[in-house]
């Protein structure tokens, strides 16, 4: 007999691009009537979106559907995990569906049989705007789907698939509606966003009345006709990212590249199947900053990957030294199922690995703090994320929310979150800055 008021519980797992998927899941349970609840004890079904890059991902996967389980009993899961069937069979035989990544059409299908959805197909309205699981003032934009790349650490590719762009209209449009909704802020995301539009061979397609290419320069273009912050992730270094640079200088889009550079040993970078001439990657990066003094570069490294010598090591440290990136992450190899890196010889000890993190990260946060003091009696603009007891909490240009650090206004009791101001920088620690109202 279906229940008159469906309410179905959500556990989003993961990376920003799954949080773009459960925001699209969400918008459609809401457009078809079903209402979204906080709580296992109030749904009549559950729906967990997974993760399953690497082991510590997929472990915290399985125990979020073991939980969902024992709380609530109804439980459909979608998402990379998915992608293996088997393993959440195995442990969990009870689930009442599985579907992988961008599967909604699915998961929808899933939803429908355990929960008949209360809505005529025929009047279902689909929100503007839809679901946001970020605040109100910024937003994810999903570019494409999937990668090309066949790095050997990364299993993505078998999860999500190849390269799938969206069209750059399409985009466009999603991003113009984001705005008007009071989005100040566009975090463009992909497996690859330098490869934007490379399987549609660059199509052309018209917003506003011009022709705007599907890559990644007249994305930006486009995106900077919007009045919003627009920051970029995960952009492979390829020959086109500098066309981006003068856009970032007239600020047109944010001077921010995040790069996932992951090692700077050529034969370390040719084991992971990346591209490795670092040498060329060093010219890049300093014309890129004479050209935008403002730039800030994020990137992520992993150590102690198969083989990685001391003298390799080395080479990553000295290039650290001379890149002085902004903000960086950095990981100590670990195996992932299905990865290709894991029939390499001579694994790296675990012992060594960790002294080998610690070493990097003691070194990166010497330039990085040492770039924060140099921010000390600049005015800065400034995005409020949030407002308590102790004063604001914001992020300059160079922070992107949940990896990168704060600035701490200690005189913003008044401001609202969403708020763009201006602030004077008076002290700096090791990620964050303090500063009050200009």
């Amino acid at each position: 007999m279906p229940i008159p008021n469906p309410k179905v519980g959500f556990v989003s797992l993961g990376c920003p691009k799954a949080l773009v998927d459960s925001e699209r899941i969400l918008t459609q349970l809401q457009a078809e009537g079903y209402e979204i609840v906080p709580r296992y004890d109030k749904a009549n079904a559950v729906i967990v979106n997974t993760c399953g890059f690497i082991d510590a991902a997929v472990q915290e996967s399985l125990d979020a559907i073991g939980e969902a389980l024992h709380e609530n009993g109804k439980v459909i899961v979608t998402g990379c995990l998915g992608k293996r069937d088997a393993l959440i069979r195995e442990a969990y035989p009870e689930v009442l569906a599985i579907t992988g990544p961008q599967d909604y059409a699915n998961v929808m299908g899933a939803v429908h049989a355990a929960l008949p959805k209360p809505h005529d197909p025929f009047v279902d309205l689909v929100p503007d705007t839809g679901i946001k699981l970020t605040p109100k003032h910024y937003a994810y934009l999903k570019i494409s789907e999937g990668c090309n790349h066949r790095c050997t650490f990364c299993i993505i590719p078998s999860m999500r698939g190849n390269l799938v762009s969206r069209p750059i209209d399409e985009v466009l449009i999603e991003a113009e509606k984001l705005v008007r909704s009071g989005v100040k802020e566009l975090l463009v995301i992909s497996q690859d966003t330098s490869a934007y539009g490379v399987d549609v061979r660059y199509a052309e397609r018209a917003w506003r009345g011009a022709a705007y290419q599907t890559r990644m320069t007249d994305l930006c273009r486009g995106l900077g006709e919007l009045g919003a912050w627009v920051r970029l992730h995960y952009v492979y270094p390829y020959p086109h990212v500098d066309e981006v640079i003068p856009l970032m200088a007239e600020g047109r889009i944010l001077p921010y590249l995040d790069i996932p550079f992951q090692h700077a040993s050529p034969r370390i970078l040719k084991l992971m199947k990346r591209p490795g001439n670092i040498d060329k990657t060093l010219e890049r990066i300093h014309a890129w900053r004479k050209a935008c003094p403002d730039l800030t570069i994020r990137s992520t490294f992993i150590v102690g990957f198969p083989g990685e010598t001391d003298a390799e090591f080395e080479e990553l440290l000295d290039f650290l030294h001379e890149a002085q990136l902004d903000r960086v992450g950095a990981f100590a190899y670990s195996p992932v199922g299905g990865a290709k890196a894991n029939a390499l010889p001579d694994p790296v000890p675990d012992e060594l690995k960790e002294d080998r993190l610690e070493r990097f990260m003691a070194v990166q946060a010497e330039i990085s703090a040492a770039k924060l003091q140099k921010k000390i009696g600049r005015t800065l603009k400034i995005l409020v994320d949030e407002v308590g007891a102790n004063g604001a909490i914001a992020r300059s240009m160079a922070d992107a929310p949940e990896i990168d650090g704060v600035v701490r206004i200690t005189d913003g009791l008044a401001l609202k979150s969403g708020q763009f101001v201006q602030v004077h920088v008076m002290g700096a620690g090791a990620h964050d800055l303090e500063a009050v109202l200009a």
